[in-house]
């Protein structure tokens, strides 16, 4: 019995097998070399590395370290045993009675039986078994993972359409009461015209009875007091623009302009739409340092720019030299994009997109001041968009401290939004991009904020 409690510890429990050139893992577990070296090159398509004993994991594939000592007690056991050829090949692991073996390895020199053969088979299935099933624990894992972020936007997108949805259904409430207004306008100005009609007709033939009157009076002189030739003939006043205005209400046949409301506020809705639910995220817009001017001071995490009366005096690079400005380290080559800046902190502000390509040490580097730059600024009170040194002043003020920028690059659209509620779009610049675009921040005063941002996008 002693002979086979020493068999059964000097067992790899991979090949059942007396070990042969013995290594231990970490996890103290001891194997032959060719058996663990197999079953770690099939974890390593899991991408996961464990051991087949303790199922104890590893960072990455486990050193082999042999076991010298091991080695030698498996050597010196296995030349204590009596000579099988004598007497015919026996099972290794039937100890206690030889049993006749029905296969033997040739390279580890150990013979099985059809008993231990089987136990084999279905140790080596078992292993198979277990892998798969790590691997569809991995499976599970990242799907669960996978839910969980899933959730989490869609808690996030929920919200969104719920508001978007409320706010869509005040924008058609507004946008039907106005496409009524104009329809009832429409029909109120025939009726005005009508009415006007109606009003000179009676006057005309009020004069037309007059006149009858005094046609049949026989004393000359009365006729003469009596009449008012002046009243009396001056029957076209007005006949002119009355018949222009007779003619634009019947050119139409009866029909109503109201294709042209319900076309452009239908068509903002879509737009407003886009914007506000159909983007993945805000972009994760970081400042480039190298290129802000020597009056900017940028925060440690490359957000906040800040005016500053301090010269930086950073290296002479390709910076910007007569404006306190910076641009994103990111550029945006292509696809649909958007970012926001708090605008609060400053009353001299522009931010905007840029070519990287701008000549950054003219007088005419200014955001908006060439026409490689699109910008919204504020100017103490007055708020306005500038392209090419166009300036366009907004007809309402910003109210909110969060302006939006958004790119559609193949679309050639650079758009402006005021984050109040509900976001109200200020304006659109329209044109074909030759070259990726930068954001740029400018603040004269004060700072100005990238809000949020999303390193997933």
């Amino acid at each position: 019995m002693a002979s086979a409690d020493l068999r059964a510890e000097l067992e790899c429990s991979i090949c059942l097998n007396i070990y042969t050139d013995p290594v231990i893992l970490k996890c103290g577990h001891n194997f032959c070399r060719v058996c663990i070296d197999r079953v770690l090159d099939t974890q390593e398509g899991s991408g996961a590395y464990f051991c087949p004993v303790c199922r104890k994991r590893f960072r990455s594939r486990p050193a082999l370290q042999r076991n010298i000592t091991l080695r030698n007690i498996a050597v010196h056991f296995l030349s204590t045993q009596p000579d099988q050829e004598e007497s015919g090949v026996f099972c290794t692991h039937c100890v206690d009675y030889p049993i006749p073996a029905v296969s033997s390895c040739l390279r580890c020199e150990v013979s099985l039986c059809d008993k231990h053969l089987k136990k084999r088979k279905l140790r080596k299935v078992k292993q198979k078994i277990l892998t798969k099933r790590e691997e569809m624990e991995r499976r599970v894992q990242s799907l669960q993972e996978h839910r969980r972020k899933v959730e989490e936007k869609a808690a996030g997108y929920t919200e969104r359409v719920t508001v978007l949805f409320r706010d869509l259904r005040r924008r058609l409430e507004d946008l039907e009461k106005r496409v009524l207004r104009e329809i009832s306008g429409q029909a109120e100005q025939v009726s005005i015209s009508i009415r006007a009609l109606e009003i000179k007709k009676e006057e005309l033939s009020r004069k037309i009875g007059h006149i009858e009157e005094l046609c049949n009076m026989t004393d000359p002189l009365t006729v003469l007091q009596e009449s008012d030739t002046g009243d009396l003939c001056d029957t076209e006043d007005g006949d002119n623009e009355d018949r222009e205005r007779h003619k634009e209400l019947l050119h139409d046949g009866g029909g109503l302009d109201v294709a042209g409301v319900l076309h452009t506020g239908l068509s903002v809705l879509i737009k407003e739409v886009n914007v506000y639910f159909y983007m993945q995220g805000a972009a994760d817009i970081l400042l480039d340092l190298s290129t802000a001017g020597n009056n900017l001071h940028i925060s440690d995490d490359r957000k906040t720019s800040s005016w500053s009366n301090i010269d930086q005096r950073r290296p002479k690079t390709d910076r910007f030299t007569d404006f306190p400005q910076v641009l994103s380290s990111q550029s945006f080559p292509s696809g649909q994009h958007y970012w926001e800046v708090n605008v609060g902190g400053s009353d001299l502000w522009r931010v905007g997109m840029c070519y990287p390509s701008m000549d950054r040490k003219v007088l005419q580097a200014g955001i908006g001041r060439n026409d490689k730059s699109w910008g919204l600024l504020r100017s103490g009170i007055q708020y306005s968009v500038i392209h090419d040194s166009m300036e366009i002043p907004l007809s309402a003020n910003i109210s909110s401290n969060t302006v939006r920028i958004y790119l559609d690059y193949e679309a050639g659209r650079i758009s402006f939004y005021d984050l109040c509620d509900p976001i109200r779009h200020l304006h659109t610049f329209t044109t074909t991009f030759t070259e990726p675009l930068h954001a740029v921040l400018c603040a004269w005063t004060g700072c100005i904020k990238i809000c949020g941002g999303n390193p997933e996008k």
